[in-house]
């Protein structure tokens, strides 16, 4: 297939003679190209806005927590209340070793803290190690809790984005700093950056994290924990897991394993995998309206080109009589349907860049709202593709055009 100055010109004419039609078929490639590009680019960026929620939490993570029973058992009647402990982290460990990491979290709620004439309030969160395995920090400065932390229990913190910037408005590393939160001193030893919305016993930006022992004996909480986060081994699924993880604690606490309200699971799995499904199907409708769209107006494109071709009967025909080969006309028509369809949908793939841009700015960035490459590339491809399908018929048609019949409608 060629294209030489001759059949740019040729094109171009055929164009001009046909504007009205070409215009309106154009439109229709252009709006199909633009709202499936569109859709696919805003698709991705709402799916990062909301998986940005869970930003930070491992997707095969559980949380516990206690709660009243609703089912009478073993002697005890409904409505009783029960609590974690520690104990439980070696019992899950031992009875379910599927399970990867299990720690646990205290914390105090309506504290304050305080840094020079500046406050904020915030949840006071006792850790340990591990638990960043489960919950993971995005630290701009310092570190995280380490065993030597817990052992010789010192008192100090990482502190989340909003303490962070409500504390020290000038900016720079606070490490090394020392804050107050109620009548207790903690040294910052790390900034969490993490912004997700999830709230686990708080909201990683509004938490002042410490080490599990010192909320444990400042706040005389004993043994009792209020939430224990676990972790799955690769290949093992929590859901799974949930009916044991029940049994093993209905059986240590004396509550009926089947009593779902006694004790409360967050699986993050699960809540992953339904946002999963969730964008898988819409992205299947996006590619199904989109070609959908693309593919009618690539029938408009092989209806323009047929009129067109029964319009030039005469010229084909003068044209064959003077030794134009049967390729040649094939040619020239696939070329003017290939360059009808790149044109208007290289205006979709533009226009649709430019509004995931505002978009994207209207956002203020929080997420990406944009194609690809590679799709820009598959779609310039299913382009040209259609628009060499749809002038086949067109084609066909003028190659059937005997001379000797031209002149006579003529």
């Amino acid at each position: 297939m060629r294209f030489d100055l001759d059949t740019y010109r040729e094109i171009a004419d055929s164009l001009v003679r046909n504007k009205s039609r070409s215009l309106l078929t154009g439109f229709g490639i252009f709006w199909g190209l633009f709202m499936l590009l569109f859709l696919i680019g805003g698709g991705a960026g709402l799916k990062e806005m909301l998986m940005n929620n869970f930003e930070g939490f491992a997707t095969n993570s559980v949380f516990l927590v206690s709660s009243n029973t609703t089912k009478a058992y073993r002697g005890f009647k409904e409505n009783r209340y029960w609590s974690l402990d520690l104990r439980d982290i070696d019992r899950l460990k031992n009875m379910i070793p599927e399970l990867d990491v299990v720690s646990p979290t205290m914390a105090r709620w309506g504290q304050t803290a305080v840094f020079g004439i500046n406050s904020v309030s915030c949840v006071i969160k006792g850790v340990l190690p591990d638990y960043r395995l489960i919950e993971t920090p995005q630290l701009k400065y310092g570190r995280y809790i380490n065993s030597t932390d817990i052992a010789q229990e010192r008192k100090v913190c990482i502190i989340g984005k909003r303490i962070y910037t409500s504390l020290f408005p000038e900016g720079g590393d606070p490490c090394g700093s020392f804050i107050r939160v109620g009548d207790i001193y903690f040294q910052v030893v790390g900034v969490d950056f993490n912004s997700g919305n999830i709230n686990i016993q708080g909201r990683a930006d509004e938490a002042v994290v410490t080490a599990l022992p010192i909320v444990q004996k400042l706040y005389k909480r004993g043994q009792t924990v209020d939430v224990i986060g676990a972790t799955a081994r690769n290949g093992v699924k929590v859901s799974s897991l949930e009916t044991r993880i029940r049994e093993v604690m209905a059986r240590q606490h004396y509550f009926d394993p089947t009593d779902k309200p006694a004790l409360f699971v967050l699986n993050t799995e699960q809540i992953f995998s339904i946002m999963d499904n969730l964008f898988r199907g819409v992205n299947f409708l996006v590619w199904l309206v989109g070609l959908g769209t693309i593919l009618a107006g690539a029938i408009g494109v092989s209806n323009i080109m047929m009129v067109t071709v029964r319009e030039r009967t005469t010229e084909i025909g003068i044209r064959r009589a003077i030794g134009a080969t049967p390729a040649g006309i094939l040619s020239q028509i696939i070329e003017e349907s290939i360059a009808l369809t790149i044109v208007a949908g290289s205006g979709g793939i533009v226009f649709s860049v430019l509004l995931l841009n505002a978009l994207e700015a209207v956002t203020k960035h929080q997420a990406t709202f944009q194609i690809n490459f590679s799709t820009a590339v598959i779609a310039t491809l299913l382009l040209v593709v259609l628009g060499a399908a749809a002038g086949m018929a067109p084609a066909s048609r003028a190659m059937k055009i005997k001379p000797v019949d031209a002149m006579r409608d003529e």
